[in-house]
Order: structure tokens, then C-alpha cells, then sequence
């Protein structure tokens, strides 16, 4: 699928980009900072995913709560979230309200620090360690991405801890904290901001000017340095919790989004778990009855580094050692045998499938580009990702296997059932 685009960049260093879909009259707003959770410091964690939450409170002319009522009045939809490697904001909404949302986005981005307030911090504190209870410490197998970072990396490396940090840290943060954290990273030439939809590229470029022109630049720090990682041998953390049945979270270290090899990852994953005709779904879950559910991923997108993930969800009374046992002699048998005919391509057509569900619309182009833009500096990847991962083949998924995974250390979370 075709993703043209014209990219300018603003005196004060924003970069932009514009995508021109006249088919239906709505426009699709992505606003990335590059900030995510790699980018905090020691005893400061879940700052980034905190002032995603700050940023829907209002700035100096838009009231606290507003920014929802004023898209959604619109007719739009809007939200936000936050990563490893970048913050992003987002709205759908129809082309004749483009202009109320880049006064809101230049709003929050430009005049956000007059409309902080300690009340305003502590509340947002209070329900992003509120979060951390519901979704995290109080959700069967809810630490688990925790434990699986705390296996791959060592301690102080970027990507130890997930976005939504810790509690103690959440805890120990100020608003003195806060203020400069913005400061810092939230500047226009650490963001960019894609349009894409029923706009014309000049116009579009000439409104982003008048409404994001005068922010100030700022001196931003240099990323975070990102160590390369390898483990010598595999970590494996066992979990005793009243959950009803075992999970094995397997994961291990594999080449950063774009990078070579990555593509091939991407449709081994389908090989193993892509659909019911996965390897792991036919002998896990249909042939030998140990699992009720399986999945894979080549988990992107990430800028410094690289994630493949297995889950394997066992059945009642089976045990997480049979689950592991059983995926390794599935994996031995790709790395050595190679792929059945008709695998590779099956997988492909999946990984297509789900690139051109992603860009289908106008939110999701601008969400891709955006992306690319911030994380590879490099929003031709869009296109040019579709004709690479068409051009993988058996050999090279079956490689894939053997080097990244069969030939390689890993870490395992085992999560078992405790006794009643």
C-alpha cells in the first residue's frame, strides 16, 4: 500500500509530515516525543507514562478535562500512550475541526507548564499507582513483563523497567520532578507531528506553522546509552501465585525494529503461532492437549534493542517443565528441519494482512509514519517495510529459528499454580 508523504521541518526544529487522503473527509493527528520509559532516570520511574496522563489536564487556555470534550464534541476520538521509546498523542477527527486540535496539541506542547499544578500532579500520581495495582499487582500473571525485563537486562540498563514504574519511585517523585521532566524532553525539535487525511500538504504545513511556530526549542539531552546485551546462559524465574493454570513466558534477545533479521522474525512468529495452524497451536493445543493457549511475537516497535516473545498457557494440572520440554523439541525441529512448503508463504500473507488492516485508515498511517519518523529517523520504512518482509524466505525464517532462538541464551517466567 502506498504511504506518500511531504515532510518539513519548523525553525524551532518540529518536524512534520503530511499524508494526502482526500477519500473521506476526516484527518488522522499523531503527536510523538521522543521520551519513553528508556529515558528516565535511576529512581524516577514511570515519569513518561505519568505525564501522559498530565497531558489531558489541561495547559494554560484549555481546562482541565476539555481537551476530551472538545475532540469528542467534534465528532473525534483521541487517546495516548507511552513506550520505551516515545510518547505519542493522538485524534481522529472530521477535516473542519483540524484546526481546534492544533491549538489544543500547540496548547499542551507550548503553554502546559502555566496550567500545572501540584493538585493536578498528585491527583494523576494517585491514579497511575492505582493503575499499577489493577492492571499489574493485582492481575494474575500481571508482573510479568517485570520479571522478564529483570531476566534480560541488568540492573540500570534503559529497557530494565516496563513504563509503568515502579512504586516506589512513583511515590518518591516531586513536582519539582515533574516541571523539569517536561522541560526537558517536551520540545518541539524532540517531536514530531504527522497529518494525515483529507488536508493539502501546503495548507496543512502553513497551519502548523501559525499555531506551533513560537514554541521555543530547547537543548535536549542525548538518548540514553544502550549497551548491547547477551545472556551466556538462560534465566529462569519460577512464580508461585493462586493462578488456575501454569504460563511459561519465554523471551530472548533479537535485532531492534528495521534492522536486519527482523522482517524474518516477524514470520517466524506466524510459523509458530500465527492462526491455528501455527506449529505451536497444532501440537500444543490440538495433538498433544498441554496447552489452551499459545502466542509469539517479535515484539516492536523498539529503537535500541530487540524482543521475541513465547507464551504458552498450560491446562489444568499440566506443568510448566512439560510445556518448556514440549516447545523446544517444536523449536529443534524448524531450526534443523527447515519449513514445510507452503509455511513461508502462509506467513507472509498473514504479516501482510495485518500491516494493510494497520494502515487501512487515516490514524493508522499517520500512527506508522509517526513511528518511523521518531524510532528510525526513516518514514520511507513505511512503504519500503512492505516489499521486505514479501521478499523473506523459508531458508531465512528457518535461520531465524536456529540463531536467534535455538542457538541463543533466553529468560523464562514460569508461573505455577500454587497448592490449595
Amino acid at each position: 500500500m502506498p504511504v506518500p508523504f511531504e515532510e518539513r521541518r519548523l525553525d524551532n526544529g518540529l518536524r512534520v509530515l503530511v499524508h494526502e487522503d482526500p477519500s473521506t473527509p476526516i484527518v488522522g493527528i499523531h503527536w510523538m516525543v521522543h521520551v519513553g520509559s528508556k529515558h528516565e532516570r535511576p529512581g524516577r520511574t514511570g515519569f513518561a507514562h505519568l505525564f501522559e496522563h498530565l497531558l489531558f489536564q489541561g495547559s494554560e487556555n484549555v481546562p482541565p478535562g476539555a481537551h476530551f470534550t472538545y475532540v469528542q464534541d467534534a465528532g473525534g476520538t483521541l487517546n495516548g500512550s507511552t513506550w520505551f521509546d516515545r510518547t505519542n498523542y493522538w485524534e481522529v477527527v472530521p477535516v473542519d475541526a483540524l484546526e481546534r486540535v492544533l491549538w489544543l496539541e500547540s496548547d499542551r506542547l507550548g503553554w502546559f507548564l502555566p496550567g500545572l499544578t501540584a493538585e493536578k500532579f498528585e491527583t494523576q500520581r494517585g491514579v497511575v499507582r492505582n493503575e499499577r495495582r489493577q492492571r499489574y499487582e493485582n492481575q494474575p500473571y500481571g508482573l510479568w513483563l517485570e520479571k522478564v525485563l529483570g531476566l534480560l537486562y541488568p540492573a540500570g540498563h534503559p529497557y530494565r523497567h516496563p513504563t509503568i514504574g515502579s512504586m516506589e519511585d512513583l511515590a518518591a517523585a516531586t513536582f519539582e520532578d515533574a516541571r523539569a521532566f517536561f522541560e526537558t524532553w517536551y520540545r518541539p525539535n524532540n517531536c514530531a507531528l504527522v497529518l494525515a487525511g483529507d488536508v493539502e500538504a501546503d495548507d496543512a504545513f502553513a497551519r502548523v506553522e501559525r499555531w506551533f511556530g513560537a514554541i521555543e526549542p530547547g537543548a535536549v539531552p542525548e538518548p540514553p546509552k544502550v549497551p548491547a546485551v547477551r545472556l551466556e546462559e538462560d534465566r529462569l524465574e519460577t512464580v508461585v501465585e493462586p493462578v488456575e493454570v501454569p504460563r511459561v513466558y519465554l523471551a530472548w534477545h533479537v535485532p531492534a525494529w528495521g534492522r536486519p533479521g527482523s522482517h524474518a522474525l516477524d514470520l517466524l512468529a506466524q510459523v509458530l503461532a500465527g492462526g491455528r495452524s501455527g506449529r505451536l497451536w497444532r501440537e500444543l493445543v490440538y495433538h498433544r492437549r498441554i496447552a489452551q493457549d499459545v502466542s509469539a511475537f517479535n515484539w516492536q516497535p523498539l529503537e535500541d534493542t530487540g524482543l521475541f516473545l513465547v507464551v504458552l498457557t498450560g491446562k489444568p494440572r499440566t506443568e510448566g517443565a512439560e510445556l518448556l520440554s514440549a516447545f523446544d523439541e517444536i523449536l529443534g525441529r524448524l531450526a534443523t528441519g527447515g519449513l514445510a512448503e507452503g509455511e513461508a508463504t502462509a506467513a507472509a500473507h498473514r504479516v501482510q494482512l495485518g500491516l494493510l488492516h494497520a494502515l487501512n485508515d487515516v490514524g493508522g498511517r499517520a500512527d506508522a509514519l509517526a513511528h518511523a519518523a521518531v524510532l528510525l529517523d526513516d518514514p520511507v520504512y513505511v512503504e519500503r517495510q512492505q516489499a521486505e518482509r514479501a521478499g523473506v524466505e523459508a531458508d531465512e525464517i528457518q535461520e531465524a529459528a536456529r540463531r536467534w532462538l535455538a542457538g541463543a541464551s533466553r529468560a523464562v517466567v514460569e508461573y505455577a499454580p500454587a497448592s490449595p
